[in-house]
């Protein structure tokens, strides 16, 4: 590893732990935030969902700017915004209201996905049948309402026309990437869920992509689960809350983010057990020196240019010090 590493950022879905409210769970992630800041990661991304249990992320920009009240450097933005639950002016406005609030510390990270189930999705009041509702139809016309010639139309984002907000696709497949390429976006991966199609993704991204003015230059972020603890023994014990969490979802159950086990194999069968440790197979959990061994690795395998690390841990001090194990082991 050089003298200078690459970027870490934080991916916070703003988790609701067993025991806590909601107002709690978004006050956790803002001390999160502050103290990632203060550790010395680029970013702090907050992703969309709606009607989950565990999750309070659903007011994406909300809760942006809520958090960039409360610190002065760290980049904030969307990992991502589901851009077909929104019209695309209201998400240039709501964009370019924060780039204006906390002025070059705004990112627009956009998905393709719901983010919810497709019942929900219908309550959104988003129609994927009408005109002008395919992802690349609707990015094309979000960055027109960001160009400076939009300004000139009768019709326009205020704010937001001719604002140079960094616009990010997510992906867990490779469609993003190739409109990432296409479009001269940077692109951001999501092998925290999905790590099957990361390095097809990736090795089509950069050898496909078409400079843009804004963004000369591929840049992909590579997005794990990581979890950092004094101990390795402790490290996986507050893993299986993670474990937990996606055992949950494979299974199609609701709860609240669960507290750590010590015992999985009282709580899954051995089909399960293998299926969702292939799942989170780039997942990182362990001591400042199985981090660094670990993150090394990521970094060499897929060549990123930042790693985003997202945690499910139920206990917010230790959310905190693993992400202040993360950055010890990293900077």
């Amino acid at each position: 590893m050089s003298n200078q590493p690459i970027p870490l950022s934080v991916l916070d879905l703003i988790p609701i732990g067993e025991g806590f409210s909601v107002a709690q769970a978004l006050e956790n992630s803002t001390r999160l935030a502050q103290a990632a800041e203060k550790a010395g990661f680029k970013r702090y991304w907050v992703a969309e969902h709606h009607n989950l249990k565990d999750i309070a992320s659903a007011a994406t920009s909300v809760i942006l700017s809520h958090i960039g009240a409360k610190t002065e450097s760290i980049r904030l933005g969307s990992g991502g915004i589901m851009l077909p639950n929104h019209a695309p002016l209201v998400i240039a406005e709501q964009f370019a209201t924060l780039e204006s609030l906390y002025p070059g510390r705004i990112d627009l990270g956009l998905g393709r996905a719901p983010g919810t189930d497709m019942e929900t999705a219908r309550a959104l009041r988003r129609d994927p049948s009408a005109k002008g509702t395919e992802f690349p139809e609707m990015l094309e016309e979000l960055l027109y309402f960001f160009s400076q010639e939009s300004a000139h139309k009768r019709i326009k984002a205020v704010p937001g026309a001719g604002m140079k907000v960094p616009t990010w696709l997510l992906g867990s497949s490779t469609f993003s990437a190739q409109l990432a390429a296409r479009k001269g976006l940077p692109m951001a991966f999501a092998a925290h869920f999905a790590p099957d199609a990361m390095n097809a993704a990736i090795e089509y991204y950069r050898a496909n992509y078409q400079p843009s003015e804004q963004f000369p230059e591929p840049y992909v972020i590579v997005c794990v689960n990581a979890v950092g603890a004094d101990t390795q023994e402790e490290a996986e014990y507050l893993a299986t809350t993670e474990l937990q969490k996606f055992l949950s979802l494979n299974q199609g159950v609701e709860q609240y983010l669960p507290k750590p086990v010590e015992n999985m194999n009282a709580l899954w069968s051995p089909s399960d057990a293998v299926r969702v440790k292939h799942q989170l197979r780039e997942s990182i959990w362990g001591t400042e020196e199985v981090i660094r061994e670990r993150l090394t690795s990521l970094v060499e395998r897929t060549g990123a240019d930042e790693v985003m690390v997202n945690s499910w841990i139920h206990d917010p001090e230790k959310r905190i010090h693993s992400h202040n194990v993360i950055a010890k082991a990293w900077f």
